[in-house]
C-alpha cells in the first residue's frame, strides 16, 4: 500500500481529491508536477494533467 501515494496521476476532476489522498498518508505537502501526457489517472483512467509526489 505504501507505493500507492509515492505518486498519483490525477486529472483536473481528481487532482483536489488525490491531493488529500497524499497529504492523508504521507502527513506532508506534495508536489504538484505537470504530466507528460502519457499517464493515465490513477483515480478514473483519464488522460493525467498532474503528477503529485
Amino acid at each position: 500500500m505504501k507505493e500507492k501515494y509515492e505518486k498519483i496521476f490525477a486529472c483536473m476532476e481528481h487532482v483536489e481529491q488525490a491531493i488529500d489522498d497524499y497529504v492523508n498518508y504521507k502527513e506532508a505537502a506534495p508536489q504538484l508536477i505537470k504530466a507528460d501526457g502519457d499517464e493515465k489517472c490513477s483515480y478514473c483512467q483519464k488522460t493525467a494533467e498532474y503528477l503529485i509526489k
